[in-house]
This record gives structure tokens, C-alpha cells and sequence, in this order.
């Protein structure tokens, strides 16, 4: 009996974790709540091991979780050589063998808690991140096409994607603010890439963002709810709906608590040459160097084709799926 439940066990984790042909990895529905002291089988999550890693520590802690027993905390502390210009990282990825291909519709859920001290100064912090796969050689580098960062101490959501139109601040009765229907970017011709503010704290004036410099209509965004939760206001449960479309067709859902905050719609992502077919998740804190230890909370990981693999069927009730 014992070994038919293990040959049982095994099977599901098998599937839930196996190569896959490309069409069936979006399909996937993983979860990992960080109870068992190391990662789950079926969660598809792992910590990477490279130079950049080695500021971080993870701790499968009891502590402080947002669910059950048991919640991830991920620590950076000071690691770059003086003059590196390298960064600091304690993420965790998802494994390849479960990665998603690009143009798929995801669903993404967890729970984060910043420690204390949140940071407040105006330098780069990253919490989670999806980034479309880039082919080891490729001579250009892509942001990720969606991130949650913290922005002098308030949280945001940004997403970026190839160069889009943009009409700079200053312009055309755009003296401190985009004109109605328009999203505020951050142009950059350097990178020929654009970020797009999805969405920030409630209160927080758009003119704060610190990369703030245009406006664009090839971004459409549509506000549920005042804004996001304060990035200190103890633990968030986020969950997206996630579907590029660089060329346009792109969406992207956004909760909060169960509470829906916005619906992005337009060209999201990146198109070109060095780019692999597959997107990827990653959470954890990532900083450009830093003097400082810094610390964030991750409960409640989950991944799936639907809504409701996700959230609750309450609060899927109030989306407008792309999907459907």
C-alpha cells in the first residue's frame, strides 16, 4: 500500500513539474506556501546560485506568514566590490522546465510583507519581476516586461516594452500631467524601450514617480480602485493576469487583497532578435548596491490558467477575463 501511494505521489509531481510541450507548460497550476522547510516538489521554484545571489539568504521561517506555519524570507545584504556596479539579489525563480511560452495567458498569485525598515530612498528596488527569456549571446538586454518595484519608499507596478509613442511632459497642454486616456511613461531611447506607471499607492501623485518623463496612448489603462496597498502596511496578497502582446493585444490584470485594482491593455512586452520563446517569474529583493540589509516576506505562491487558481471565485467574479 505504502508503495502505491508513493507511485501515486510521485505521478502527480511528475506531472505537475515535467518537460512539456510548449503549449501545455501554460496550462500548469503550481503552488508552493514554504511549509516543508525546503521547496515544494510541485511548486516549480528554486533559488539560482550566481555571484549576484550570493548577497541573499533564504530563510524558511514561521515567525511572520501571511498563511499556515510557515513563510520565505529573503534577505540582501551588501556584496558588491567597490566601483562593481553589480547588484544584490535574493530571488527565486521558477524552474525552466515550467516555464510558460511568452504569448500564453497566466495567472501569478502571492503574498509579500516588507520588513522593517522600509526602504525610503531613491535608489532601485525590485520585489518581483517577469521577463521574457533573453538567448545566452544576445548583445542586447530587456528590462522585465512587468515589474513590482518600490519607488522612494511607495509601491508600483510598471510595465515595459519596446519603444511605443510617446509625447514628452512639457508638450501639447501636458505641463505636469498626461491628458486623459493617456499612461505615463518613462522613454527610453537609449534602451529603445518605454515603462509604462500601471499602477502605484493610493495617494501617491503620478508627478512622484522619479522616472516620469511622457505620456502615451498605446497603453490603455483602466482604474478599479484608488490604488495599491501602502508598501508598509504589513502583509499583500497580490494577484495578475498576465498576456503580452508587443505588437499590441497585451493584458494585464491587477489585484490587491482580492480588491481589483486596474485592467492594462495595449503593447506589452518585447519583440526582437536575442529574445527566446518562453516568459519567466521571479521574486525576491533586487537592488543596485547597496549600504544596507534589506528584507521581504513571500507567502502563498500560486500559478495558473484561471482566475480561480489564484484568488478567490468572489473576487474573480468582479474580472473581466481576457480569457473568457
Amino acid at each position: 500500500m505504502n508503495c502505491i501511494r508513493y507511485l501515486a505521489t510521485a505521478l502527480v509531481l511528475c506531472l505537475a513539474t515535467a518537460p512539456a510541450a510548449a503549449g501545455d507548460n501554460a496550462a500548469l497550476r503550481l503552488a508552493d506556501d514554504f511549509e516543508l522547510g525546503d521547496f515544494a516538489a510541485d511548486g516549480g521554484l528554486y533559488y539560482k546560485d550566481n555571484f549576484e545571489q550570493t548577497a541573499g539568504t533564504v530563510t524558511f521561517q514561521s515567525d511572520d506568514v501571511r498563511n499556515g506555519t510557515g513563510a520565505l524570507g529573503l534577505t540582501v545584504v551588501p556584496n558588491c566590490p567597490a566601483g562593481g556596479g553589480c547588484s544584490e539579489r535574493a530571488e527565486i525563480w521558477e524552474r525552466p522546465e515550467v516555464l510558460a511560452p511568452y504569448d500564453s495567458p497566466v495567472w501569478y498569485g502571492f503574498s509579500m510583507k516588507l520588513a522593517d525598515p522600509v526602504p525610503s530612498d531613491d535608489h532601485r528596488y525590485v520585489m518581483a519581476q517577469w521577463k521574457r527569456q533573453i538567448i545566452p549571446g544576445a548583445e542586447k538586454d530587456y528590462s522585465p516586461f512587468f515589474a513590482l518595484r518600490l519607488d522612494k519608499g511607495r509601491l508600483v507596478l510598471t510595465i515595459d516594452s519596446d519603444s511605443l509613442n510617446v509625447v514628452p511632459l512639457g508638450t501639447d497642454g501636458r505641463e505636469a500631467e498626461c491628458l486623459p486616456g493617456e499612461a505615463p511613461v518613462n522613454d527610453r531611447d537609449d534602451y529603445s524601450q518605454t515603462r509604462v506607471l500601471a499602477a502605484f499607492e493610493e495617494g501617491m501623485p503620478v508627478a512622484d514617480w522619479r522616472y516620469v518623463n511622457g505620456c502615451t496612448s498605446d497603453i490603455e489603462i483602466i482604474r478599479h480602485a484608488p490604488g495599491l496597498p501602502a508598501a508598509d502596511s504589513g502583509w499583500i496578497d497580490f494577484a495578475f493576469m498576465i498576456q503580452t502582446g508587443p505588437e499590441g493585444g497585451g493584458r494585464i490584470e491587477i489585484l490587491a487583497n482580492e480588491r481589483w485594482i486596474a485592467t492594462v491593455k495595449g503593447h506589452i512586452g518585447h519583440q526582437g532578435e536575442g529574445l527566446g520563446d518562453n516568459q519567466y517569474f521571479k521574486f525576491g529583493p533586487y537592488r543596485a548596491a547597496h549600504e544596507t540589509e534589506w528584507t521581504v516576506l513571500y507567502d502563498r505562491f500560486r500559478r495558473g490558467p484561471a482566475c480561480e487558481d489564484v484568488v478567490s471565485v468572489k473576487a474573480c467574479s468582479m474580472v473581466e477575463l481576457a480569457t473568457r
